[in-house]
């Protein structure tokens, strides 16, 4: 996934309910579909407006 300075990676599981999906790079940023479509669309978007929240400094540190 790209963000604003390079790129996040990103984790997608099959579990019982379908598919979760979590940035280890971003704490707490995650997400879940019923299908892995779903849960992409889904942790983009999560991701997305984890990075809104951020200040200037702070996303240079994900780097």
């Amino acid at each position: 996934m790209s963000s604003v300075h390079g790129k996040v990676s990103v984790v997608i599981e099959k579990d019982e309910d379908g598919y979760y999906a979590y940035c280890p790079q971003l704490e707490g940023c995650q997400s879940q579909g019923e299908t892995l479509e779903e849960a992409r669309a889904n942790i983009q978007e999560a991701i997305e407006l984890y990075l809104s929240t951020l200040s200037s400094e702070e996303k240079r540190r994900i780097d």
